[in-house]
């Protein structure tokens, strides 16, 4: 009788019909069924209100009868069944307790499922609030793998093993903000809550990212490991073979350091995706490094397919000078420069001005590090909200964000891989030729200026751990650009760029930022249209 308490009598029971009882401290709702007696615990798991209170019925109608038992928790209409505590209407399953009838008393076993088997049932339940992403269910059972003994991030890299293959064109913003929501919470939490944030924004961005979709599998197959096979793959734009050779390398024991050089290779072949595929390379691998081996192989799949999907913006237009640029940098000059030379300067200014002085690698990467900040901090405010402009020119303050998280890629991958300093310089000039017709140099930026770093970055990162926005894509912008900026700082602390660093920061956290064009789209949409044959 180990985990059986007398908890009332049989008479006590029916003379209610249910009763709370509270064995070894746990809070239970019994209820007599016909001649069945029925225990679950008297916390509804969506919010807490007293189970006893509910309503019961058999399974085809109201009253008695039968053996399936159906409570209704009557705050929200959730509905279990007290068989197996599943929940029919609803999300978390509730749990229940045997019960047995002895000499007249009335008996529970409370010892309830094993620490095993509360994590097993906690990420299940994590898995089906997917569907219908309810975020409030994925902490509760993010909380519930926590209690039960688990490890927080299991939640993670199980999330990671759902969705990998269920984006379409590969790795999202979901899985690149992933390894700074995790450094936030182990650098800054300060309770039990602020730990369980950044987890379940990490999972709940790659639900969201995933939402419905079908599983686009990758090949099972797997070729022998070989990096410079794996570039040509990504290159030619083949899905099947890069992916074989990631799984033929990871089954071979290669880690991320070994897929490294290729992958950075790949991203910086192009002016690929607007600076996303250097972005993710580097967040690719951070995740990586947090989660464990276990992610390595999901992670680089569902990279590898980003890569081979992401518009080769340098095959554009726009960016026609870049490869000319590339190809002439062997006479690169020797010229001083500083991030106010770039002022102004349209992409093909930007590129001829970057190969006046690449000879100084460091001093040029530093000047271009403070023209992206000098861009941002001095980012025209209305032409974000205007309404009657082209597509060609829709852009935000997430545009010039990118120009700071893609300069903390190009430092760490050019720094694994020196060749490719020269596509990463001249793609960041690409940035800032892009957003020089959106800067208006002209205002006034002084009250932006921060002059205690080390407050203002405390004061901006404790702020995501409540953040308040209702689009995955915008904290997570939030805590990639504080995260870049810093590691700059860090590299750099001398750095010409510094004042221009965290007076563009301070005005983008305190500035608007317009998600949603409805007039500006519906213009675009009837002007489209209107060309159309």
């Amino acid at each position: 009788m180990d985990g059986w308490h007398r908890v009332a009598t049989l008479d006590e029971l029916a003379d209610k019909g249910r009763l709370v009882v509270k064995p070894a401290g746990r809070q239970i709702a019994l209820f007599l069924h016909g001649a069945r007696v029925l225990a679950c615990n008297n916390r509804c798991p969506h919010e807490g209100y007293p189970l006893a209170e509910g309503d019961l019925a058999a399974a085809g109608g109201n009253g008695g009868g039968g053996d399936a038992c159906i409570l209704t928790c009557n705050w929200h209409n959730w509905k279990f069944d007290l068989n197996s505590g599943a929940a029919l209407v609803g999300g978390d399953a509730v749990t229940v307790y045997p019960t047995r009838v002895a000499d007249g008393q009335v008996w529970v076993e409370v010892s309830g499922p094993t620490a095993e088997e509360r994590r097993d049932r906690a990420l299940a339940g994590l898995r089906d609030s997917f569907d219908d992403h309810d975020y409030g269910r994925m902490a509760r059972e993010t909380a519930r793998l926590v209690k039960a003994g688990g490890d927080p991030l299991d939640a993670v890299r199980a999330a990671v093993a759902w969705t990998h293959d269920r984006f379409e064109f590969g790795m999202t913003h979901a899985l690149a903000a992933l390894p700074d929501w995790l450094a936030l919470g182990e650098a800054h939490a300060r309770d039990d809550a602020e730990r369980l944030v950044p987890v379940v924004e990490a999972v709940a961005y790659l639900a969201w990212d995933s939402q419905r979709a079908p599983s686009h599998p990758f090949t099972p197959a797997r070729l022998d490991w070989d990096p410079d096979a794996l570039f040509a793959a990504i290159e030619g734009e083949d899905e099947g073979r890069a992916a074989a050779l990631v799984r033929g390398g990871v089954a071979a024991g290669a880690g991320f350091d070994d897929f490294a050089q290729p992958l950075a290779r790949a991203a910086l072949e192009h002016y690929l995706d607007f600076g996303h595929g250097a972005i993710y390379v580097l967040k690719a691998g951070e995740a990586v490094d947090r989660l464990g081996p276990g992610v390595l192989e999901p992670v680089l799949l569902s990279l590898v397919r980003m890569l081979i999907y992401g518009s080769r913006e340098d095959l554009i237009p726009e960016f026609r000078e870049y490869g000319p640029a590339l190809a002439r940098w062997h006479g690169a000059g020797d010229e001083p420069v500083a991030a106010a030379d770039f002022d102004g300067l349209g992409v093909a200014a930007a590129l001829a001005r970057i190969l006046h002085s690449g000879r100084r690698r460091d001093e040029l990467y530093q000047a271009l590090l403070g023209a992206a900040a000098r861009a941002m901090l001095h980012f025209d405010l209305a032409r974000q909200g205007r309404t009657d402009n082209p597509v060609q020119d829709n852009v935000t303050w997430l545009g010039f964000t990118h120009a700071l998280t893609f300069a903390n890629a190009v430092r760490a991958l050019c720094g694994r891989v020196p060749d490719l300093w020269p596509r990463g310089l001249l793609q960041m000039g690409c940035f800032l030729g892009r957003n020089a017709r959106y800067v208006d140099l002209d205002q006034d930026v002084a009250d932006w200026r921060v002059d205690d770093a080390d407050a203002f970055f405390d004061a901006a990162l404790r702020g995501l751990f409540d953040h308040g926005s209702a689009e995955y894509i915008v904290p997570a912008h939030l805590v990639k650009t504080l995260t870049a900026v810093r590691r700059e700082l860090a590299a750099a602390p001398g750095t010409p760029a510094r004042g221009d660093l965290l007076a563009a920061l301070n005005r983008f956290l305190h500035s608007p930022l317009k998600r949603k064009h409805v007039l500006r789209t519906a213009r675009q949409s009837l002007e489209f249209v209107a060309r159309e044959d």
